[in-house]
């Protein structure tokens, strides 16, 4: 009885890793099909950065954002400029409530957020400014975009401040 056992569980072990090993082999020769010099991976379109950058400006102090190249990016950038509150939520990021809710229906949610992100939650209808890591955090979140300069401006004001956001003009 036990013989049957152990040649069924070595069967089932085989299969798995045989499909591991294929799924880890067409990866490999999908990268070095379209890398041929094996560099960095391309980052994945809804992920580069674009040309835009926004200004968040706030009490004589200025925060620089690049915006990705992403459906939600673009239609957050259609509503600018704006004139938010910002609030402290659980001493990580700065949130603000969108009068205006984006159009999220051909965005896939799910990234985790990082220091210096900016970022809408769709649930809520916000955007947020994350000042500092999040390791618990949701993933609802669709990154619009990462801070070039003044992270620390963020980081460094206590309680809800008002701000103006716009496109920075080159």
């Amino acid at each position: 009885m036990k013989k049957p056992l152990c040649l069924s569980s070595i069967l089932v072990t085989s299969l798995a890793l045989a499909a591991c090993s294929n799924n880890n082999s067409s990866s490999t020769d999908r990268d070095n099909t379209t890398n041929p010099l094996n560099q960095a991976p391309e980052q994945p379109k809804e992920d580069r950065i674009s040309a835009t950058r926004i200004k968040l400006t706030f009490n004589d102090k200025e925060v620089l954002i690049n915006m990705y190249d992403n459906p939600a990016s673009m239609a957050f950038l259609a509503q600018l400029p704006l004139t938010v509150t910002f609030e402290d939520y659980i001493r990580k990021e700065k949130i603000s409530i969108l009068q205006k809710r984006l159009s999220i229906d051909d965005v896939q949610a799910g990234d985790l957020s990082k220091k210096g992100d900016f970022a809408y939650y769709g649930p809520w209808g916000n955007v947020a400014i994350f000042y500092k890591g999040l390791e618990d955090a949701t993933n609802d979140l669709i990154i619009l975009g990462q801070i070039e300069s003044g992270k620390e401006n963020v980081e460094n004001v206590d309680g809800n401040f008002t701000g103006r956001i716009e496109k920075v003009t080159k």
